[in-house]
């Protein structure tokens, strides 16, 4: 896939000679060498933050499709540190929770002989190419991010990174030649903005970026807030009866689940608008059982039913998680030897599109 030309894109400058026509330090155009399943077929790059426990939203919204296309795809993850820092963090804590995120990410399926798995920060070229790309984008570009909006909403002040890390999101994405982007409905904003500063870039200064697409679960990309369930499934909920945690034990899902808010039309339909409990329920046992949510609710005469069917379904679903878990926190070297061995094969690559991209604005080699 070459990257998407744009016509009549800002600046009007006339694009410089492609790295395919000029002698360009790093490597191959557009980032061919492979890394993880070198025998698999298009690339893609997801991220997640190292910001606290995972949870269902999380493992069925990505994580768990992540691992099926491990063979599919030539597939790289990355703990994306540092967009955490957007908000204060402790620093010991931090360590732990990025340390922990590696680990239930290979215990959900991730395997570093099939993928590329890194740190963030360990890959320099991310923040390299991301003051590259915030010379390319727009303040009103960023102003409109409705994310920004939600989370600066009601507070006296905000860090310049909130505003700024779409910029460095697109970095992640195009530094790997990315072709598919697995991401929730809440991230479509941000992948456009990455496909528009990608097209701009090729506009200006020649082909030098793959503009990716997106792409989406069927169901559950969105799962949605057992308590509040016209709120996303979030670490930061209100109530922590909302949220089922990956590594929650059995009880404490069947407890959840059992509680979890419904209505009180008493029957079970896939209406999202007019019952959003019962469709976030149904929306969950069609994750997990591959099924269609609307055809689910026929085979229920009650919420009882099916939140029991619901609980037993997301035990068995998550058991194999757990124990995974359990193994890799009895071994931390091996994470930790993932994590470097992930992150060399992905500067390997990151430094070849970091350094097309330098020559095509004109910056001077060191050399």
């Amino acid at each position: 896939m070459r990257p998407a030309g744009a016509s009549g894109g800002p600046g009007g400058a006339q694009a410089g000679p492609s790295p395919s026509e000029a002698a360009v330090p790093g490597g191959s155009q557009y980032g061919t060498t492979r890394t993880g399943n070198r025998q698999a077929g298009p690339r893609v790059f997801s991220g997640i933050q190292p910001s606290g426990d995972l949870h269902i939203g999380n493992y069925l919204g990505a994580i768990r499709g992540w691992a099926e296309e491990q063979d599919r795809f030539d597939a790289i993850y990355c703990i994306v540190d540092l967009h955490a820092l957007t908000v204060e963090q402790d620093p010991a804590r931090f360590r732990e929770q990025t340390l922990e995120t590696a680990r239930n990410l290979m215990a959900a399926g991730l395997d570093p002989e099939r993928c590329t798995l890194f740190v963030q920060s360990h890959v320099v070229e991310h923040v390299a190419l991301s003051w590259l790309l915030q010379c390319t984008t727009s303040f009103g570009e960023l102003r409109r991010m409705t994310q920004f909006k939600d989370k600066s909403a009601g507070r006296d002040s905000v860090s310049v990174g909130l505003f700024t890390y779409p910029v460095l999101q697109a970095a992640d994405i195009l530094l790997y030649g990315a072709e598919k982007v697995p991401i929730g409905d809440d991230q479509r904003q941000h992948l456009e903005l990455t496909r528009d500063v990608a097209m701009r870039f090729n506009h200006r200064y020649g082909e030098t970026f793959i503009v990716p697409e997106a792409v989406t679960p069927k169901v559950a990309a969105r799962v949605m807030d057992l308590q509040n369930p016209t709120a996303k499934m979030s670490k930061s909920a209100q109530s922590p009866l909302g949220t089922v945690l990956m590594l929650d034990p059995p009880d404490a899902i069947t407890r959840k689940v059992r509680r979890a808010v419904t209505d009180s039309i008493g029957q079970v339909a896939y209406d999202p608008e007019r019952q959003p409990g019962v469709a976030t329920l149904l929306e969950i046992l069609a994750a997990t059982t591959n099924a269609d949510p609307k055809a689910l609710a026929g085979e229920f005469s009650g919420y009882g039913e099916l939140k029991n069917a619901v609980a037993e379904a997301l035990v068995e679903e998550l058991r194999p998680v757990r124990e995974r878990s359990r193994e890799l926190g009895r071994d931390p070297g091996e994470v930790l030897r993932a994590l470097r061995d992930g992150a060399a094969r992905a500067t390997e690559l990151a430094s070849m599109t970091l350094a097309r991209a330098r020559h095509a604005m004109g910056l001077l080699d060191a050399g």
